[in-house]
């Protein structure tokens, strides 16, 4: 095993190519997969992907490809391979650089992004707005040679305004024009590729510029960012024998909990999951399994459109949409669906090629337990850290079976939601419900060993299985009834569990549960 000091430091605080290879950090060789995208004479690209899935660090290696820096890929798959090295002038934009809350706070910038672009070639913009200056730095720039335009997150302007629709729509359409000068002078342009985040539809922001290649779903680019099982068996087996070591657990092991944590990203019909590379290197730096992706941006936007949609979490588990769904994304009618899924909270789990539908659901134990978790906050207004802390005491006493206890806890922390908050309607109750016992169920066990269906709840343990029926303003015993007469416990006859059988009613004027029952049935093997 190698010692952690040879162990080459990772790159979890840049994104920056040349940083990576002069500072001997451990790099994932994408280049065989980047050949594929500039082996022809010409290519307009775009790829979304989820944030802090390596977009920026693809746009710095291309930009190290096409200026011929060849010697920074001494020992990757690119330096020997049949590509025909050349220098062309790149003209790189990333609009993530600043925040823009107008339009007009928009041309503003692209005006001062294509200044630094002018300073760092040595020209003088002409033009009097920032689509005559674009087109301006093309044609001298395209005096040297066919040039290179690299976007990275494009959509940047678009998302920080999702709430002002309006300023969107204006927004819009300023990027539209801006992206047009590039379909405009194709023969001046050699390569061109934007990233973002959201795929928005070609009659909106990409209208103008219609001849771009949509790489999002395609298999050939599957792993294009991401990383995969081999690629953690190629280049992180000593970090992960360190770390196994410090567990006191075998690197099997290990790996078992680290792919339950962080893998299964999926990006294309012919599923080949990938980690998330943000989430993976910090874990393999810091030796400790944590939230680190979800807790590098909250969801706001979309924690807000769920929830004044009203929306049936339930189907976030398993939801089959058409592929057409994936086409649809526009400003004027956003859709939940390809939202989650375009900004990484759900990921294709299969393809029926027959119907041509995908199945969705979250990708993984971070993402699931994080979100979830949000969604708490959201519904109830009870800090995530306060929440967490009943989460704990709720499972701790699940696993004891302390019933007193548990519908203690569970109507001290249905009590401190406020007061106006509280929707004298089921369905609100419902998602409350749902959301508590998904995160119980995930507390207790990462391999989520739940589910919410035919029954109110199901939690399974290692040798427990507990079954919950709820009632609003109803009977608790009518409750318990129901889970008798109805026999949801079959599937688990053969478990060999002891099932637990619990009726529950609650009560709307008191804000919680008025009264329970519990049945207790231990099955043999």
């Amino acid at each position: 095993m190698l010692a952690q000091e040879r162990l080459k430091p990772l790159p979890v605080s840049t994104s920056t190519f040349r940083d990576i290879i002069a500072g001997d950090y451990l790099y994932v060789d994408k280049t065989k997969w980047i050949y594929k995208l500039i082996r022809y004479p010409k290519g307009a690209y775009f790829l979304a992907r989820p944030r802090r899935f390596g977009k920026s660090l693809l746009i710095s290696t291309l930009d190290e490809i096409f200026q011929d820096n060849r010697e920074l890929f001494k020992g990757l798959w690119l330096y020997n391979s049949p590509y025909q090295w050349a220098q062309h002038p790149v003209i790189r934009i990333d609009f993530s650089l600043k925040k823009v809350k107008s339009a007009r706070e928009l041309e503003k910038t692209i005006s001062w992004l294509l200044s630094l672009q002018a300073q760092q070639h040595q020209v003088v913009l002409e033009g009097e707005d920032h689509i005559q200056q674009f087109a301006s730095l093309i044609f001298q720039l395209a005096a040297q040679n066919q040039v290179v335009i690299l976007i990275d997150e494009y959509d940047n302007p678009l998302i920080n305004n999702l709430e002002n629709l309006e300023e969107a729509k204006r927004i819009r359409e300023v990027l539209k024009g801006f992206y047009g000068v590039i379909k405009a002078l194709d023969a001046q342009v050699r390569f061109v590729l934007l990233t973002g985040v959201s795929k928005f539809s070609r009659v909106g922001v990409f209208s103008d510029l219609n001849n771009l290649e949509d790489l999002t779903l395609l298999p050939t680019f599957s792993a294009l960012l991401g990383i995969t099982e081999t690629e953690i068996e190629t280049y992180c087996q000593p970090y992960l024998a360190a770390f196994a070591k410090q567990e006191g657990i075998s690197v099997t092991a290990l790996r078992q909990k680290i792919r339950a944590w962080y893998n299964g990203f999926c990006f294309t019909a012919r599923c080949q999951n990938v980690y998330n590379p943000f989430s993976l290197l910090l874990l393999l730096k810091h030796r400790l399994f944590s939230n680190y992706w979800f807790a590098s941006g909250t969801p706001t936007f979309l924690l807000k459109l769920l929830k004044a949609r009203n929306y049936d979490l339930e189907q976030l588990e398993q939801l089959e949409i058409p592929e057409l769904a994936f086409s649809t994304y526009e400003l004027e009618s956003l859709e939940v669906v390809p939202l989650l899924f375009q900004t990484g909270y759900l990921t294709i789990k299969a393809y029926q090629d027959r119907f041509q539908t995908f199945t969705l659901s979250y990708p993984n134990y971070e993402v699931k337990r994080a979100f979830m978790a949000y969604l708490l906050n959201a519904y109830s207004q009870v800090e995530l850290a306060f929440a967490g802390s009943y989460l704990k005491q709720l499972a701790l006493a699940l696993l004891d079976a302390a019933w007193e206890r548990f519908f203690l806890v569970l109507n001290t922390f249905l009590a401190s939601i406020n007061y106006e908050l509280h929707i004298r309607q089921e369905k609100y109750y419902q998602t409350i419900f749902y959301l508590i016992f998904k995160l119980i169920g995930l507390e207790i066990d990462a391999e989520v060993h739940t589910s919410w269906g035919r029954i109110d709840a199901v939690i399974e343990t290692e040798n427990d299985i507990f079954l919950f029926e709820f009632k609003l303003d109803g009977r608790a015993e009518k409750a318990l009834q129901q889970i008798k007469e109805k026999e949801y416990f079959s599937r688990y006859r053969l478990s060999g569990k002891t099932l637990h059988l619990l009726g529950v009613n609650f009560e709307l004027e008191k804000r919680g549960v008025g009264e329970w029952l519990v049945e207790k049935v231990i099955r043999e093997t």
